[in-house]
Parts: C-alpha cells; structure tokens; sequence
C-alpha cells in the first residue's frame, strides 16, 4: 500500500513504521487496558520519492516532530479507535508533506517612496522641535 501525496510523488509503505501505544487522558478502563493511540514514524531521509527540496522544507515544517536519525514522528490519539487514529497519523502526514511541496515565495525587494520618506523626515523634524521646546527657558 501507499500514500499519495501529489500526481507524482507517493510513499511507499516500507518508509512507514507504525507502533500502537496507550492513550494519555480520559477513557475510564478503556484507556488502561487499550493501546489505540498510533506513533507513525516516517523515514524522511531515506525515502528516495522524494525531492531533495522537498525534504529540506518538510525538515523545516515538521520541526520538533523530526528526530535526529531524520525520521517524522506523529503521534495520534485523539479517537478511541485504533483504526481511526492510524487514519489520523497518515492524513497529518499527508497535509506535512503537501504543504512541503510548495515553494516559498520569492521576496521582492521594494524601497520607500520619495513621499514616504519626506513624510518621515518631516515627522521626525516635527518631534524634535516639541522635545526643544521642553528646554529650560533663557533669561
């Protein structure tokens, strides 16, 4: 099986290992006797689908999630059912992934306008005079 992640990048399975935890908080019984929250772990590095580009911002977005030997790290335990949080880790992957496939956009270099710097110079200008007039007064 594998995840698609665009038209032409998919994951196959042997980058993902899943383990089956306990769930932290409430749930009575259930959550004491039942491992259904999912750490999904994604072998970032080693995965060769996938561009090096894409793999730097995808470093860059998961941040604390990705762990010194390059893998993502995504733990699911919102729902009581094991299934339906594997469903969860997997589709929170996806969205980290599509979201690494878009290039920041380039930063265009602008200056202020001439009367933008006029306006400024004469606001500063305005400033000071008030400040002088605060001096003590010559006899």
């Amino acid at each position: 099986m594998t995840l698609q992640i665009s038209r032409n990048i998919e994951i196959d399975d042997k980058w993902l290992e899943e383990a089956f935890i306990r769930a932290s908080g409430p749930g009575g019984q259930n959550v004491n006797k039942v491992a259904s929250a999912v750490q999904l772990r994604f072998d970032l590095e080693g995965c060769d689908t996938i561009p090096p580009d894409v793999k730097a911002r995808a470093r860059r977005i998961a941040g604390s999630r990705l762990t010194k030997d390059g893998h993502i790290l995504i733990e699911a335990q919102q729902f009581r059912r094991q299934e339906a949080n594997r469903e969860d880790a997997r589709k929170r992957l996806i969205d980290l992934l599509r979201k690494a496939l878009v290039p920041p956009k380039a930063r265009k270099k602008t200056a202020p306008s001439r009367a933008q710097k006029a306006k400024r110079l004469d606001a500063k200008k305005r400033r000071g005079d008030i400040k002088k007039m605060r001096g003590k007064i010559p006899e």
